[in-house]
């Protein structure tokens, strides 16, 4: 379908589109910002996503997955924006207002009031999350991403998905091998197994000077260690500059405390720590992965030929986690 006909068939035949603006970023997809008026003069503020030509299948669970996905959240009181139509190759959805760039979230005045409350609010968001049942996550290997019951959401050891992952580059990294076999050796049990949304980080959250008012980019989500989530949250790269570990917004205890009142679940600390370390390791892989697709001829990004430059800053990152070693010594396998 062309944008036309998914506008059609969302808002009615007729509808017009009064204004359009393609968003940066997103090197697989394309995201454009629509002002629309249907046949009744209804005024509708848009955004529609679309898999770019010659997009590489496979990548995540797909949109239509991912609109499923985020149907459930609404159910789940997450905030995410309204889906008006999906299908295998768009999602148009309500355009909500507020600010996803991070920089700004951290700096400007309009968010000062906020900013304080983000990373409580986070953790109270990942507890909703993870609070989804397992049956509403989509079969990412089909062809078309569908529901499929909770005992097949059975998840993969993430330390063996990217140690392969990195291997396919061919290239050496001596620092990400330290860390693969650190974090082999003092993994932490995993007592629960939960939807993870895969990319909850400053960046994917719209905000305004009320709070979080919506969460994005739901295209990695799989079932796993909900601790995944949170450790990401708090990877150094998405502090942008910020001091303040969670985000470049709020201190671990925020995040922490907020989220095992809403949950009722514990948080072992040095588990988080872990699964940070797991984060930036994970950060530093897809960098280099990135860049590989620039030097390979694979895509002609200035993007994906600077990101190149963020591997030593993970290396760094790392080489400061794993200079002292955990408490925890489990090797205990990953279950399933």
């Amino acid at each position: 379908m062309d944008r036309d006909e998914i506008l059609a068939d969302a808002l009615g035949e007729g509808t017009t589109v009064t204004a359009e603006v393609r968003l940066p970023g997103g090197a697989s997809r394309e995201t454009w910002a629509l002002d629309a008026v249907d046949p009744a003069g209804g005024v509708h503020e848009l955004i529609l996503r679309l898999d770019s030509p010659g997009s590489a299948p496979g990548s995540g669970i797909g949109l239509a997955g991912e609109a499923a996905l985020m149907r459930a959240a609404t159910a789940g009181d997450v905030p995410v924006p309204r889906i008006l139509s999906a299908g295998g190759a768009h999602i148009l959805m309500t355009r909500v207002p507020g600010e996803t760039i991070p920089r700004k979230i951290l700096r400007d005045e309009a968010f000062a009031a906020v900013r304080p409350r983000l990373a409580a609010r986070c953790g109270e968001i990942l507890a909703a999350i993870h609070r989804m049942p397992l049956s509403c996550l989509p079969d990412a290997s089909a062809p078309s991403p569908r529901a499929v019951p909770g005992p097949q959401a059975v998840p993969g050891d993430p330390l063996t998905t990217w140690r392969d992952l990195l291997d396919l580059t061919g290239r050496p990294h001596p620092v990400f091998e330290l860390a693969f076999r650190r974090l082999a050796s003092s993994r932490p049990p995993c007592d629960r197994i939960t939807v993870v949304h895969g990319d909850f980080r400053n960046g994917n959250l719209i905000v305004g000077p009320d709070g979080v008012r919506a969460v994005l980019d739901w295209e990695l989500a799989h079932a796993g260690d909900p601790l995944e989530d949170l450790g990401w949250l708090c990877v150094k790269s998405w502090r942008f500059g910020s001091p303040l570990p969670v985000g470049g917004f709020g201190e671990y205890g925020e995040l922490v405390e907020a989220y095992e009142k809403a949950s009722g679940y514990r948080v072992d600390r040095e588990a988080l720590r872990w699964w940070e370390s797991f984060g930036v390791l994970k950060w530093g892989v897809i960098c280099v992965m990135q860049a590989m697709r620039y030097m390979t001829g694979g895509a002609r990004s200035v993007e994906l030929a600077a990101i190149g430059r963020r591997v030593c800053e993970t290396e760094w990152d790392l080489l400061r986690l794993l200079r002292c070693p955990w408490p925890c010594k489990s090797s205990r396998r990953w279950p399933g």
